[in-house]
């Protein structure tokens, strides 16, 4: 079994290198490095974005999730999908338009402020860093179960593995291993969905029926209420989930890699039918676990249920199946890394060193030289970060990322392309609030604080009830931002903001008088 699980691995890895070797003879200039010269197709960079989004804790969590707990498991699938419909009506188009390689260009479109810059790019590479993290454990995690390789070679494989992607491929090599991972992925989670499908005999109404009675949960494992007790844990989760994608950095740079705005809406368009299908599979995954595998057999593979989909695999096709998963699973961590290790080097090389340090001055090579040097740093901080947090639970790391970006970085976006009087002191209060307010309160939350031994990383009274900060944290960034604006002398350039807004739509780049 570990055998032709490994050899599974192998393949994935070998098709991935060769990926980046072709990729690094395209990967010359920084616009090559950071947005593969704009030239992917719509349904190309939907494929990547969709392989970009679908991440272990989509593929393993998720699942497992539905397995052990029911209704509320689909909660993550709901708010994931939702989330592109933000995306796709607010952010695509102005961001393409008015961007070239960050977050931070678009911001910087209007506010030409280095203070602006520098914020916007330490919220990028902190959200990158925390989902990150929470990946590379995923990932130890699994490696450790799959082939009994020690946790902290297993990481260092990994982190090893998109350092290169990510140095000699740049966005080109991260690209396509997205798309081919996203392939993969649902061709995989097809596969086992219409088997599960035929076990119930192709009837949802059989399936429903059949998962009522196969779980300790029993009718209740279909109702909301198992894991979410309370109503606002509930609405803060998804205003995190339907919010913060439209501010994830790694998600926000694929539109720089097509080459105008209608593409990048297209891109979103093909982005959200795989995700959305991949989500409705989830259901098969997760009640084809709690069905075919069971309750007790999960939770003893990991308590928190990461490893139901696996399990149902060798469950429904035997060891090949569960090898293919797993190594499915694997590229899965890979490619999204890649992606989280390129947006933070973008940030740090491009906004950080191009732009503030070095004024706008760095040559071409300077520029693609500090990109790669940025890319080993970032990994290297990371792979040490999840060394040290092999024993944590994970979970509030990817809530925490999308809470970032929910509270750090939409309202910036938004007030950048919609309000008039909007200015470099609301935009600079606005991302540091929405940062340090998600960070205070998942440090105050159940995540890290719990009465019981072992729960949570520290033993004690959670201050902040919720596990989530959205609901609070989000609205505090929009009021800082707004607030920071209205008592600032500084009043805001609004000829700019009426050739701002006309590039947001239009995608003109030169307006004359």
């Amino acid at each position: 079994m570990h055998g032709l699980a490994f050899s599974l691995f192998l393949i994935i890895v070998a098709l991935t290198l060769v990926i980046t070797y072709f990729a690094s003879k395209r990967t010359k200039t920084t616009s090559e490095f950071y947005t593969a010269d704009s030239a992917l197709t719509g349904w190309q960079n939907g494929l990547a974005i969709a392989g970009d989004y679908m991440s272990a804790a989509s593929f393993l969590g998720i699942a497992g999730m539905i397995a052990l707990v029911g209704f509320d498991g689909f909660f993550y699938s709901i708010g994931f999908l939702v989330a592109y419909l933000v995306v796709l009506y607010i952010v695509a188009e102005p961001l393409r338009n008015l961007g070239k390689y960050t977050m931070a260009d678009m911001i910087a479109a209007r506010f030409d402020d280095k203070k602006v810059r520098g914020v916007a790019a330490l919220n990028t590479i902190s959200i990158s860093i925390f989902y990150m993290i929470a990946q590379l454990v995923g990932a130890g995690a699994l490696i450790k179960l799959l082939l009994g390789i020690d946790y902290i070679y297993a990481v260092l494989i990994v982190g090893t593995l998109m350092t290169v992607y990510v140095v000699f491929g740049g966005m080109t090599a991260t690209s396509w291993v997205q798309i081919v991972k996203a392939v993969l992925l649902m061709a995989g989670t097809f596969v086992i969905s219409v088997i599960v499908f035929a076990k119930f005999d192709f009837s949802i109404a059989k399936m429903f029926n059949e998962v009522k009675t196969a779980t300790p949960l029993k009718e209740a494992f279909l109702n909301p209420g198992n894991k979410f007790k309370n109503p606002l844990d509930t609405i803060s989760l998804n205003l995190a989930l339907i919010l913060g994608t439209a501010g994830l950095p790694h998600i926000l740079i694929r539109f720089f890699t097509v080459k105008d705005a209608p593409t990048a809406r297209k891109s979103v368009v093909y982005a959200t039918w795989i995700i959305g299908l991949f989500y409705v599979m989830t259901i098969f995954l997760g009640f084809g676990a709690a069905a075919f595998v069971g309750y007790d057999k999960i939770v003893a593979a990991n308590p928190a249920g990461n490893m139901a989909a696996p399990l149902l695999a060798e469950a429904l096709g035997g060891d090949f199946l569960f090898a293919f998963v797993s190594a499915v699973a694997f590229a899965t961590i890979l490619a999204v890394v890649a992606g989280l290790v390129l947006s933070a080097a973008s940030a740090f090389a491009h906004d950080f060193y191009s732009h503030i340090i070095r004024h706008g001055q760095a040559t071409e090579k300077e520029q693609m030289l500090a990109a790669r040097w940025a890319s080993i740093g970032v990994a290297v901080l990371s792979i040490l970060l999840a060394l040290f947090a092999q024993k944590m639970n994970v979970a509030f790391l990817v809530a925490l990322a999308f809470a970032v970006a929910a509270s750090a970085n939409l309202p910036i976006i938004l007030l950048t392309i919609f309000w008039k009087r909007f200015n470099t002191t609301g935009a600079i209060t606005g991302m540091l609030v929405g940062l340090f307010s998600s960070l205070l309160l998942v440090a105050l939350s159940p995540n890290v604080w719990a009465p019981q031994p072992g729960v949570a990383i520290l033993v004690g009274e959670p201050i902040f009830k919720l596990a989530n900060p959205g609901i609070v944290s989000i609205p505090l960034g929009f009021i800082a931002a707004i607030v920071g604006t209205l008592l600032s002398s500084k009043k805001a350039d609004e000829k700019k903001f009426d050739e701002i807004l006309v590039k947001a739509n239009t995608g003109i780049k030169e307006l004359t008088n």
